[in-house]
């Protein structure tokens, strides 16, 4: 990755360039030391921004990011944070270690999730507790420390990463449906109730992304998919973090209460 100049506290580059999109600007990435995550870190870092990220049980990933974060960025911040985020008592921990690291906050990625899939008449309620705990319960144990700070500074981003199965069902996948789902509401509920102090709130729809997740797929099931998507390729965690750090950034700050898709045109 290339480095570049950081920003001076204007928000434009020592040199006269065109700002970064993303400068100066403080953001919050849970489940970001693998897959989407790690690619929202990454490319808002190169955007200017300065980041605090969570991990749970990819500990050496997240030292290993900062490290090449902080060698790629000098000057701007990268800090990874442990957490378990359906864990009241664990984010509570995390969010304000976040903010006093970044001193204050422009922009919450709630990006943390897993699957535990399943036949529905095979499902055990312990994975389904810890899909929904994780992948909805997130929403709520994460968010509610962070929206004052937003409320107060009267402007910002949330930006929340759902899925096309929250949409539109998969066999298999009842709890992760369900809680990906439930995020859709959860966003444009909260668009609507915090909308008047500048805040947007959107969601990320990705199909079949390459990540840890996808790789488990049976090699026959995958060439399936790939059939069903246009352009007969998996998305990269890339094409989601573009999206994501536009929803972050200024030039989205007429978007909100959106549930945007990012998956190839796979259910045109």
């Amino acid at each position: 990755m290339t480095a570049f100049t950081p920003p001076d506290a204007a928000g434009a580059h020592l040199n006269g360039a065109v700002p970064l999109p993303l400068a100066g600007k403080r953001f919050v990435v849970t489940g970001g030391s693998r897959g989407i995550g790690a690619a929202v870190v990454r490319l808002a870092l190169a955007q200017g921004a300065e980041v605090a990220f969570s991990y749970h049980r990819s500990a050496e990933a997240a030292r290993a990011l900062c490290q090449e974060m902080r060698a790629a960025h000098p000057g701007q911040q990268c800090m990874a944070l442990p957490a378990q985020v359906g864990d009241t008592a664990a984010v509570e921990e995390f969010t304000a270690a976040a903010l006093e690291c970044l001193g204050t906050l422009d922009v919450l990625v709630n990006n943390a999730g897993v699957t535990r899939d399943a036949t529905f008449a095979r499902m055990r309620r312990e994975d389904w507790d810890e899909v929904v705990e994780t992948n909805l319960g997130s929403m709520f144990n994460v968010t509610r420390p962070l929206v004052m700070p937003l409320v107060k500074r009267r402007g910002g981003a949330i930006v929340n990463l759902t899925s096309a199965v929250g949409l539109h069902g998969a066999p298999g996948q009842t709890s992760y449906a369900a809680s990906k789902a439930g995020i859709i509401g959860f966003t444009k509920a909260l668009a609507k109730e915090i909308g008047e102090f500048g805040i947007t709130v959107n969601a990320v729809a990705p199909g079949f992304i390459e990540t840890d997740m996808t790789a488990q797929i049976p090699p026959e099931r995958m060439e399936y998919v790939k059939a069903l998507i246009p352009g007969h390729r998996l998305g990269t965690a890339e094409d989601v973090a573009h999206l994501v750090c536009f929803l972050a950034s200024d030039h989205a700050r007429y978007i909100t209460g959106q549930v945007i898709e990012v998956s190839g045109g796979l259910l045109l």
